[in-house]
Formats: C-alpha cells, structure tokens, sequence
C-alpha cells in the first residue's frame, strides 16, 4: 500500500565569515600596537616624553602595512660577565608528555552514552535519538529499538522529539511503539499536532484499526482548515482498504486541489475504476422510495455489478452536502441531507446508505443505523464488505453477540490478509459468549497472518496463555 508519512527535517546552517573576518583583524591591530610600542620605548630612552599618537585598526579588507617608525642609536650595550657552565649530572630519562585534557572516547556510541547519563529531560532524550541514528549506521537494530522503548517510556516533556521517535519506529516495523510515541506528542500538545495525527493514521492504517486511523486523520484535516494534502491522501487510502472508493476519489481530488503536482493522488485516481464512481447525470424525476426493507436472512451477490453508481445533480449536491457536515462533526445536519437524498433514490444508494448509518452509529441510533446497513449488506455486501464489520459492532453493542460474531467473521473472510484485525474481534466476541477454543483458534489465525507479514505484537503471548488457561479451567469438573 503506497502510503506518504510525512517526516520532517532539521537543517543547520553554520556561517563562520564573520567570526574568521573578526579574527583576522584582530591580529592584525595588535601586530601594529605592538611595533609602535617598542618605538616609542626606544625614543623614551633618549628623548623626553612626548604625546602617544592614537593608532585606529582599517578594515581587514584595506589593511597597509605599518609605516616604519623614526631610527634612533640605540644606547651602547653593558658588557655581559660569562657565567661558568653546570657540572654535568646523572642522566636523566625524558619524561613523557603530560595532557591535561581528559580523554575522549573514540568511540561515539560510549561518548553519547556518556553524555545521555549526565543530561537530563529534553536533552537527554535528543542525545538518545543521536544515539539511534548512530546504532542504526551500524546495523544494531535491537539496540536501537531498546533505545526508543525507553524514549517513549520516559515522562519529560518534548512532543517533537517524541514525534521524532515515532518516526524512527514506524521506519523499523515497530507499529504500536510508532503508536504509543506518536500519541504521547499529541497528548502533550493538547492535541494540537496536525503532523503527528496524520502519522498516526497511516501506522494504523497500515495495522488495520481503520476506525482509529479515521479519527486521527480526520483531527488532522480539521487543524488545518482541510488543507493538509498529505492527510487527505491518506484519508483516501483508506476509503479505498474499506471499498468506499468514492469517498476515496472524493479525497484524491481535494489532495490534487490542494497539490497540483501531488504525483501518487494523481497515480491514485488514475486507477480508480469507473464503475467505482459516482456518475452525475442531468436532473431526473426522482424515484418513488420503497419502504419494503431488505431481509437479513437474503443472500448476499458473489459478485456485485460493475455498471456505474449514478445520481443525478440534485442528489449528487445532497451526497456532498451530507459528507461536509459529517466531516466537521455536525452528524445531525449529515443525517438529514443523507435521508432527503434517499427518498429521492428510492431509499437505496449504498454509499448513502451506508454513511448514513455511520453518523447514526455516532448519535447511538442503534437500531436506524443497523436497518441501513443490513440494506447494504445483503444487496451490496460484495461491494461493501466493510458493512460487514460496522453491523458486526451495532450488534455488539446491543448485546447480541452471536450475529455480532457471524459478521465479524464475513468481514475477516472478506478482507482476508489485508486486515487480520477483524480475527481480534471474531475472538473477543467468542470469548465473551464462553467460546474459549474459538477464541483460541481466531487468535492463533490473526498470529499467522502478522508472523507471515513479520509482525508478532508483544502482547500476544499474554493474550494466549490466558485463553489456554480459561480453556483449562472450563474443562475441569
């Protein structure tokens, strides 16, 4: 999955004209105070005492050379007495060369190690980060990891630097510690960090917590007035993992809007299949709504068609009204504009229908949220595998957990490896029902799948061991 996570970078710039420029004119000031001193030293000796002439420094740039100074006989010297050589003494071996300065560890991996034990707070954490870069240039990726484990364990306050290591750990695989520091530097700020939000929701897109990864990066888009490209490419990658290609076409648009040269949106959209599009064609007599539901018990399509979803200008402009409200948290308004599209549409266009029920899901309308979604599911279920999912959680929530557990798995089965966190779900939901081998046996299938892709999540022992445990106690008389 082509995903941009956006890392930004830190530029020094040193300029040393100046210091170098001072310098030089510096000696040179003092070379001529110094040769106008000794002259005036010997005029002193046989002349009386005369006013010093000031003496002002020219640019480094225009500097001449000093005029010589006015020769004066300088007085006839004392003779010296001879002083009688030392008596040779018993040699003696050269001492060796004394250094002051303490020694410097050649080795920069000590020397920051060293360093890191004597700062404190923020600083301390910077020079672990230099640490990282330095273990990771020599291939001592354990290491490394060790070290930003105990970055995000720490409590000081230093958002970038936590963003920082959220970086360097989602650039080693490492997902839930990329996690865990990117939203301890968004907890810090108040979550006022666009750029750590919209990291986040890749490393959960990429684990697949879609719902967390929506949250993140729709706060992202939000902080910036939805003009943030990068977190509106990413909000479209994930509408196309879940099948909501539209609302995907929806963000890659708004990108290139954004970006004229944002080169994967465009690639992006270059792919999207027609089919997968909405169509708006000229106003049409609407269509009579049918009240007649949909039977959960009806088959679902193996295949869905392929010819194009269309609407005409009026429903499209509802379509989009709706999708703007829900965007900036006014699920009410979106519900409404969804529900006046629908009975212009005969109360079915699955992608309304199944936003729909998401804001409904927001307002804890349970029931009017699971009616939309079994309409989706059992006509366009195929198409729309995520309503799968989102039915599996109304039903969860209302407590009935065994049709919650046959549509987590239709989801898991839809989604196969491309998302093995709808097995998390399948599992939990068996286990509350008292299934522990069935929990067991959808824990161990989601393990496969992560240890495949080279993940094992650090928990995962934990959570085995107590499903063996409870499968133990449950057999026992």
């Amino acid at each position: 999955m082509n995903i941009r996570l956006t890392f930004p970078a830190l530029i020094l710039v040193a300029s040393l004209s100046s210091v170098e420029l001072t310098a030089q004119t510096s000696q040179t000031t003092k070379k001529k105070t110094a040769t106008q001193a000794e002259s005036q030293t010997r005029d002193r000796r046989t002349e009386e005492k005369k006013p010093a002439t000031a003496v002002t420094a020219a640019p480094a740039s225009a500097v001449e050379p000093a005029a010589e100074p006015p020769k004066t006989p300088a007085p006839s010297p004392t003779p010296v007495q001879p002083v009688p050589a030392p008596k040779p003494g018993p040699k003696m071996e050269p001492l060796p060369a004394q250094n002051d300065a303490p020694e410097t560890p050649s080795d920069p991996v000590t020397a920051l190690r060293e360093q890191i034990t004597a700062a404190t707070g923020a600083e301390s954490i910077r020079l672990q980060l230099k640490l990282v870069e330095e273990l990771l240039a020599t291939n001592k990726k354990a290491e490394a990891l060790s070290e930003l484990h105990l970055i995000t364990s720490t409590d000081a306050f230093d958002p970038q630097s936590f963003y920082n290591a959220g970086n360097s750990l989602a650039r080693l695989d490492d997902n839930n510690g990329a996690v865990e520091a990117y939203r301890k530097a968004i907890d810090q700020r108040k979550g006022n960090y666009s750029r750590a939000l919209n990291n986040l929701g890749v490393v959960l897109l990429r684990i697949g917590r879609w719902d967390e990864s929506y949250d993140a990066l729709l706060s992202a888009l939000k902080l910036e007035s939805f003009r943030y490209s990068e977190a509106s490419y990413n909000l479209g990658r994930l509408y196309a993992a879940r099948g909501q290609s539209d609302l995907a076409v929806r963000e890659w648009r708004r990108t290139l809007a954004i970006d004229p040269h944002h080169t994967a949106a465009a690639d992006a959209l270059a792919h999207v299949r027609t089919e997968d599009r909405v169509v708006v064609q000229p106003d049409r007599v609407a269509k009579v709504r049918s009240e007649k539901p949909a039977s959960i018990k009806s088959p679902t399509r193996p295949d869905y068609s392929a010819k194009p979803m269309v609407l005409d200008a009026t429903s499209f402009e509802l379509l989009q009204r709706a999708r703007s409200f829900n965007e900036k948290g006014n699920a009410q308004a979106s519900v409404d504009s969804y529900k006046r599209l629908l009975s212009r549409e005969g109360g079915y266009f699955p992608p309304a229908n199944l936003e729909l029920s998401f804001a409904l899901i927001t307002l804890k309308r349970y029931d009017e949220a699971s009616s939309n979604l079994q309409l989706v599911a059992n006509r366009d279920g195929s198409r729309y595998p995520i309503s799968y999912f989102h039915l599996a959680r109304v039903y969860e929530a209302q407590g009935d957990l065994k049709q919650a557990e046959i549509f987590f798995s239709r989801a898991a089965s839809a989604f196969g490896t491309a998302n093995s966190q709808f097995l998390l779900d399948v599992s939990r939901v068996r286990e509350k029902q008292g299934d522990f081998k069935g929990a067991l046996e959808a824990m161990e299938r989601y393990l496969s799948v992560m240890q495949q892709q080279g993940q094992e999540p650090s928990w995962s022992a934990e959570r085995l061991t107590a499903l063996r445990q409870k499968i133990d106690t449950a057999a026992k008389p």
